[in-house]
């Protein structure tokens, strides 16, 4: 399941509670989306080496199952799989007071 290529923003649910919960209500987003593994350059499972959005290096493990990526960032769990022809991006913050993000993109 290819996720390379570009998208637009089609809806969204809970962004602002989200960013409120990790603590980046004034953030900006751009996201872009690219795929390597297409032609095995690089394995896409593993330990890979990320960035939060105020500049906090970790390293998670990343998973495509299913046809759906997974990535544990340290304050919020992120999903992306393409349902229809569109990318749903899904984040969950953890505990009682969770919050769940779900953003739909349409392919441009």
């Amino acid at each position: 399941m290819a996720f390379a290529g570009k998208y637009e923003l089609e809806s969204q649910e809970m962004y602002e509670e989200f960013l409120e919960a990790i603590g980046l209500l004034k953030a900006k987003t751009d996201h872009k989306v690219s795929q390597r593994c297409s032609r095995m350059e690089t394995p896409l499972h593993g330990l890979k080496q990320s960035q939060t959005g105020v500049g906090v290096k970790f390293k998670a493990p990343v998973t495509l199952e299913n046809g759906k990526l997974s990535i544990q960032f340290p304050q919020y769990h992120f999903t992306a799989e393409i349902v229809d022809n569109k990318l749903v991006m899904t984040c969950v913050t953890a505990g009682e007071k969770g919050v769940t993000f779900k953003r739909v993109n349409k392919r441009i």
